[in-house]
């Protein structure tokens, strides 16, 4: 019989959450996966993985019951059984705004969820239980902030795993821009359109996603709070449609594709950077990992780069491949 690891659930109150512009709680539970046998008193510290969720996710998400699948608990009992992974504590977090989902950067239009992470969760985890080297994974939106913090903080993260993550801006956001436009229009607006979408009893319609995607998006690269609209800036006017440059550049300038020239000092202290994509992407994030992938081989950053046979969705299988490999590097 596989033995079972054990779930804990924390819960912690940031001083950096309290009064944020969206009136999000600042009370966020941390739940961890202490593996099979943990001992608080090991003399080498367990490898830590933070596991930051895509959009419309949180950390407990990853608990939840598939009869056609495992949660992340069963998988990672049945990868340490199978001894394709060591012990590992694995830490999710709860990142959700009225937005929909979270980047996992700082923004004033949604609060310092960057910061929360790294000068608030982490210390208050690794001081309560036995971590050693950690590693940042996530995919999605949560791929995006796996290999953001990850090039950002190379003095706390060894290693990061980006699974299918926003990058290359141009292709997967710039299709949907026409569809948020209109929705806000129709609305008289962005903070009436989000009003309105809280206030029906669906919201899990493909099309509002959509269009609050969208609006997380802009929360997050082009926050301004002299905005009238949520404290945010669009690039696109709101009214006549037309193309805001200004504003569009702002995006870029967190577009990691963009990123990995300027931060490829910090990419190169990591054990690992890992990263895959289906190839038939709905979101079309296959061609970030591609133009990722490229970026990192022109300036000689060893990675991992995978692309295998699939979409976005359902794709936890892939955790198979990041989990070991993390494991491998953070006790190496």
């Amino acid at each position: 019989m596989t033995q079972q690891g054990q779930i804990v659930t924390e819960y912690f109150d940031s001083r950096l959450l309290k009064g944020n512009p969206l009136g999000d709680p600042s009370r966020r539970p941390i739940v961890l996966y202490l593996p099979p046998g943990y001992d608080p008193d090991r003399a080498e510290g367990y490898p830590t993985v933070l596991g930051l969720t895509g959009f419309s996710g949180t950390g407990r998400s990853l608990l939840n019951v598939d009869p056609f699948g495992e949660t992340i608990a069963q998988r990672m009992d049945r990868l340490i059984a199978e001894g394709q992974c060591g012990p590992m504590i694995l830490v999710l977090v709860d990142c959700f705004t009225r937005l929909g989902g979270n980047q996992y950067i700082n923004s004033s239009a949604t609060g310092p969820y960057e910061d929360y992470l790294i000068q608030e969760v982490l210390p208050f985890v690794t001081e309560r239980y036995n971590c050693g080297h950690l590693a940042v994974w996530g995919k999605s939106s949560g791929g995006y902030g796996s290999i953001i913090l990850g090039m950002s903080h190379p003095e706390v993260f060894s290693a990061l795993a980006d699974h299918s993550g926003d990058s290359a801006f141009e292709y997967c956001y710039l299709p949907d821009f026409p569809k948020a436009l209109d929705a806000f229009r129709r609305a008289g607006g962005p903070a009436r359109w989000l009003e309105q979408f809280w206030a029906q009893p669906n919201h899990h319609r493909h099309q509002d996603l959509t269009v609050l995607n969208i609006l997380a998006m802009a929360a997050h690269y082009s926050p301004n709070p002299d905005s009238p609209h949520l404290g945010i800036e669009f690039p696109f006017d709101l009214e006549s449609g037309a193309w805001r440059p200004d504003v569009w550049e702002r995006w870029l300038a967190h577009d990691p594709v963009r990123l990995v020239q300027s931060y490829a000092d910090n990419l190169r202290q990591l054990k690992l950077i890992y990263l895959d994509c289906g190839s038939r992407d709905e979101f079309n994030l296959h061609w970030g990992m591609r133009g990722l992938h490229a970026q990192l081989s022109t300036l000689g950053i060893a990675h991992s780069y995978e692309e295998f046979d699939d979409g976005h969705m359902n794709i936890s299988y892939r955790y198979d491949r990041s989990l070991p490999l993390l494991y491998r590097a953070l006790s190496a």
